[in-house]
């Protein structure tokens, strides 16, 4: 199975955001792909509370979602929807919610992010707990191609999410980790993911100077079973490509069955 990891650099507006995804969603399944991801805040960044607050919808209706669920059943892909602002309970503050629509544009799954991102450095400051509503669930879903794990950006930071997801084949993961902590960790997390929980990891990442200045890592990615880097872009907006082998990940757990030799 071939999938596709998107990165985008997102501006403060969602119709131009919008319009970006659908065009490299499209680009995805030209070069075959059955499984594409976005990255984390695809429809807008760097916008203020208010806009962000001002463009959350309710689940399972809003233009958002209506764009995503088309998208998917036009190119008969599964999309994960990397993330977009739903309502909350809490009025003031919004969920950082994944969908997942299948290749008939139905909803397969969501997920919302559930470790918050706080940052404090040299000026750098950011604190998602001020505006966000943290999710409690960990969510995998089975598709034709096996069973799929989701986290959301500083999730990756957290291995105990990844065990509670149980075994699984592919771990998708969009984000919008910054150009600092991403130069610092970004690689490895995601290598270390794949290495200790013996499956492929894709992950599709905001890439480059936003609009407002805003500065992201990008480096999406696809990683396999032993944590080799199989396909990769640095900055800018595009598409990463790589074939999902099966036999990769048995040949893997087989070779090192360090998932059935934990302990706790």
């Amino acid at each position: 199975m071939k999938v596709a990891a998107i990165q985008m650099i997102s501006g403060p507006e969602a119709a131009p955001n919008l319009a970006t995804a659908g065009r490299l969603i499209a680009d995805a399944a030209a070069a075959g792909a059955k499984l594409v991801a976005l990255p984390e805040y695809f429809p807008l960044i760097g916008a203020d509370d208010a806009a962000r607050l001002a463009v959350r919808e309710k689940e399972g209706d809003g233009p958002i979602q209506a764009f995503l669920a088309e998208a998917a059943k036009r190119h008969g892909v599964w999309l994960v929807g990397g993330s977009i602002p739903l309502f909350a309970e809490n009025p003031q503050k919004l969920r950082n919610a994944c969908l997942v629509f299948d290749g008939s544009g139905r909803q397969a799954a969501c997920y919302d992010k559930i470790h918050l991102f706080g940052f404090r450095k040299d000026g750098e400051v950011y604190d998602e707990a001020a505006t966000i509503e943290a999710g409690d669930r960990v969510v995998a879903f089975d598709c034709p191609f096996g069973r799929i794990g989701l986290a959301i950006c500083y999730d990756l930071r957290f291995p105990e999410l990844f065990r509670a997801l149980g075994d699984v084949d592919l771990l998708v993961i969009p984000a919008a980790f910054t150009e600092t902590t991403g130069r610092a960790h970004w690689e490895l997390l995601l290598r270390a993911r794949a290495v200790e929980n013996q499956c492929y990891v894709l992950a599709a990442a905001q890439g480059g100077r936003h609009p407002t200045g805003r500065l992201t890592y990008g480096n999406s990615m696809i990683i396999d079973p032993w944590g080799d880097i199989v396909a990769r872009m640095d900055k800018g907006e595009g598409v990463v490509t790589a074939e999902l082998d099966p036999a990769r990940i048995a040949e893997v757990r087989s070779s090192l069955p360090a998932l059935m030799h934990r302990k706790l």
